[in-house]
């Protein structure tokens, strides 16, 4: 990447391990894959289609698919033919794609065959949208281009663009008339490839697994391109069960994994599962083993207790990289007690989007890291919020000049909205958010964060969201209290009535307050039924669920 454009990256890293493979898929016929030059390939076919069809610099085009290698060819192909890409989180309505494709105006849409329907409906209602271009499945279509059937022209004359160029627009919300759309530059992408390649260091004998959706910009920067600069080979899954990830971890040796907090609960859940069927006396053996491990935190000593475990994972696993959303504490614990490596990362999309990480030699338990190389943190005098400063913040919001200079401050630093501590070593902890901060009627303020890392601890609480309800009758009418939605999980769920559930559950809650002050306790809870809605990287959705 030291020339620092798409096209020389792709070049080089096609002569160095040209028969690697790049980018690889379980389908229902097994293993589709693409090498390094394939992807070259395949990434001039999608830039010479494009140039042929007239689009000009800057242009916008949006994908709409699944994760897939494809995928990735029409993200170098459109930078190579100095357009914007849109990616387009495949969970989002008609209603929210329309506010979001109005705004950005694009001229093509690329789509996989599951979402061919919606992105013919979308080029029905979006006048901009010339043409849609099918990326998986051999064969012309009558309707539409199909991107193997795509002829490359040798004599096209690639288009380099500037490093303030806008590379990648990327809609932190599509719910409102008023879209957010996060603009990434060339020197926002470039460096966060040089600062997550710097902090784990792999090379082409190393295979990464990743299920996350390649609209997240964590995705894109962490898991897609920063991976791919150092050469490894990266494989997708579209199964989000544990044994499924398991099973490919172990088929392709995965060395590393980026994630989200929600599959490494859920994965902790099932290996607890596994470990509760063992018989009286390796229960209690296993028992002795990580109170053992829990003293000494020693990783080799860890490795060798639980090699067993270890075993499921594969021979060259290092790591899971979680980002996207809080860890609870107590998964973190759980993984590093029985030697699963945990780096707890942070970030978000202004800031394209990692801040800061755990990394290989540096780690914190609890933590979110250290700021990458590059990136520069100090927190406000008065709020201690978060501000960020370097070749990683944003251009900017698109089209939307006024709401962009609400996140910087006056000084050119971004406003994280994060409420945080950050160590003598440098290793940043986050502790709240401004925006989800409660203000009781006495003055007091809450961060829902703290009181949900306190009830996450339970095993009765599968999911919790703590949020403000306002008092709406009596002596405190129009003052906040706690309130707190909880999800206790498919099996409580099934096996007892809902007032069963709400006595249980508000039992639990009763006890586990008891580690918070009195004021920070939720005076009002609810059980549910049903998980609660989350977003593309399944994170739990505040606004969904108080909506």
């Amino acid at each position: 990447m030291k020339n620092q454009n798409i096209l020389s990256f792709l070049e080089q890293r096609t002569r160095e391990v040209e028969n690697n493979v790049a980018l690889g898929i379980r389908t229902k016929l097994g293993w589709a894959e693409l090498t390094y030059k394939g992807l070259g390939i395949l990434s001039r076919k999608v830039g010479s289609y494009l140039i042929a069809s007239g689009m000009n610099k800057g242009d916008r085009v949006a994908i709409l698919s699944e994760s897939m290698p494809e995928f990735g060819a029409v993200i170098f192909g459109t930078v190579m033919a100095g357009l914007t890409i849109v990616p387009l989180d495949v969970k989002l309505t008609i209603h929210e794609y329309t506010h979001i494709l109005s705004d950005c105006l694009p001229r093509v849409i690329f789509t996989s065959k599951t979402y061919l329907e919606t992105a013919e409906k979308l080029k029905e209602i979006i006048p901009s949208i010339e043409s849609i271009v099918v990326i998986d499945g051999k064969g012309q279509s009558k309707e539409h281009t199909n991107l193997y059937a795509i002829e490359t022209n040798a004599n096209v004359k690639w288009r380099h663009q500037r490093l303030d160029k806008t590379a990648i627009i990327c809609y932190t919300s599509g719910t409102t008339g008023n879209p957010k759309g996060v603009e990434i530059t060339f020197r926002n992408m470039f460096s966060q490839v040089m600062a997550v390649s710097q902090c784990f260091n792999f090379g082409p004998k190393d295979c990464m697994l990743s299920f996350l959706p390649m609209n997240h910009l964590y995705e894109i920067s962490v898991g897609f391109m920063s991976f791919l600069n150092q050469g490894a080979s990266i494989y997708y899954s579209h199964s989000l069960k544990p044994k499924d990830i398991l099973e490919i971890m172990n088929i392709k040796n995965i060395s590393f994994m980026a994630t989200v907090p929600s599959f490494l609960k859920l994965l902790k859940s099932t290996l607890e599962t596994e470990i509760r069927q063992y018989g009286p006396f390796k229960s209690r053996f296993f028992k002795f083993k990580y109170s053992l491990a829990s003293m000494i935190k020693n990783p080799l000593v860890s490795k060798l207790l639980f090699k067993e475990i270890g075993r499921k994972f594969g021979p060259k696993f290092k790591g899971f990289m979680s980002g996207g959303a809080p860890m609870d504490f107590e998964v973190g614990k759980f993984f590093e007690t029985i030697g699963v490596q945990i780096y707890e990362a942070y970030g978000l999309s202004e800031a394209s989007p990692v801040v800061s990480a755990n990394r290989f030699g540096a780690k914190r338990l609890g933590s979110v890291g250290k700021a990458l190389p590059g990136v520069k943190v100090r927190l406000d005098s008065q709020t201690q919020e978060l501000q960020v400063k370097g070749d990683n913040v944003m251009k900017g919001y698109y089209n939307n000049p006024e709401l962009t200079k609400t996140v910087m401050t006056e000084d050119g630093w971004l406003k994280t909205g994060d409420i945080a501590r950050i160590s003598k070593q440098g290793f940043i902890y986050i502790t709240g958010r401004i925006k989800n901060m409660i203000v009781l009627s006495g003055g007091k303020k809450v961060f829902p964060e703290e009181v949900e890392a306190v009830l996450s601890k339970s095993p009765i609480v599968e999911e919790v969201l703590v949020c403000s309800e306002v008092k709406k009758a009596g002596f405190k009418q129009g003052t906040e209290e706690i309130f707190a939605k909880i999800y206790p999980g498919k099996e409580l769920v099934e096996k007892h009535n809902v007032d069963e559930l709400q006595e249980m559950v508000v039992k639990e809650v009763k006890k586990l307050s008891n580690e918070l002050s009195s004021y920070k306790r939720p005076t009002n809870i609810l059980v549910v039924t049903e998980p609660l809605p989350r977003t593309g990287i399944s994170k739990i959705s505040r606004k969904k669920v108080n909506a």
